[in-house]
């Protein structure tokens, strides 16, 4: 059984960790209302663009004269896989939860003989896949150094991704991320990014009718890539919210577990102390006795 100042110890260390947990849950609070309100304005933008998108695809259709973007290039023999993770960790299961459905994907494109490559944006989910799938990292995002995440950093990752299609180093890009529910719920995503594919809205007015000037197909081939842009960065501020929601409820969780674990040692504290004053007392009468 400990002693009593090991006890001690032991209590001020965890009521240490308590404040330090406490303060992560204030601080990852403060940062979700930001990251959160962020997702919530960007969405709107991000569902008009994709239904504008949506219908200028549909009237290119499977033309040959439909931008690479947007047609493929004939095969699906190479993937480019693009995991969206967080810079840092003690947020929960979020960053393995991506990377479980991207290394589920990988497995399955390997098994049916297809060529995998990653590509990361974020360091603890390339922590994670260098364990397995080390020879297939083709390249790195860094994003350690940004406080706040906005369109030129999703520019940067839509920039690697398309220097490398119009090189011919994939055929289809898929994107990995979270998506925002609520403060408990975040949703691991899979989304095809290349070739291009956008959803419209199911509230969309379907019998709108646009007139394009010049002609679909130029103006799908200056969109795509602002469109591929804008889909990444609508992953990165869903995922933005995810890991602060994630790491809000899991410091929430410490702090529970701590306040726990610092009463069961403070019964095991007292208890010890009585038995040890007991066995003073008991010295002393017996001493007293003996005389």
């Amino acid at each position: 059984m400990p002693n009593l100042k090991d006890l001690k110890n032991r209590i001020n260390s965890v009521k240490s960790t308590r404040k330090i947990t406490q303060a992560m849950q204030m601080v990852a609070a403060a940062k979700l209302r930001r990251a959160e309100e962020s997702a919530e304005a960007a969405r709107p933008y991000a569902e008009r663009f994709n239904a504008v998108m949506a219908e200028l695809a549909s009237s290119v259709g499977d033309s040959d004269s439909a931008p690479k973007l947007l047609s493929g290039t004939g095969g699906d023999q190479t993937h480019l896989l693009v995991v969206l993770s967080a810079e840092r960790g003690l947020c929960g299961g979020f960053n393995s939860s991506i990377v479980m459905i991207a290394k589920a994907a990988a497995t399955k494109l390997l098994a049916e003989g297809k060529t995998v490559k990653i590509l990361t944006v974020g360091k603890k989910g390339r922590e994670q896949l260098r364990r397995d799938f080390s020879d297939h990292l083709v390249g790195h995002v860094d994003l350690s150094d940004v406080k706040r995440i906005g369109y030129a950093n999703a520019q940067s990752v839509a920039e690697e991704v398309l220097t490398r299609f119009d090189a011919g180093d994939f055929d289809v890009a898929k994107i990995f991320y979270s998506e925002f529910e609520s403060i408990i719920s975040q949703k691991p995503t899979e989304k095809q990014i290349i070739p291009a594919t956008f959803e419209t809205p199911e509230d969309d007015v379907a019998s709108t009718v646009y007139d394009y000037e010049p002609d679909e197909t130029e103006i799908l081939a200056d969109l795509l890539p602002r469109g591929i842009a804008t889909q990444i960065f609508t992953a990165l501020l869903e995922n933005a919210a995810s890991e602060q929601g994630a790491r809000m409820s899991a410091m929430d969780n410490a702090t529970r577990n701590a306040g726990d674990m610092i009463d069961r040692l403070t019964i095991q504290y007292n208890r010890s102390r009585q038995a040890v004053i007991t066995n003073e007392l008991i010295e002393i009468i017996s001493g007293a006795e003996a005389l």
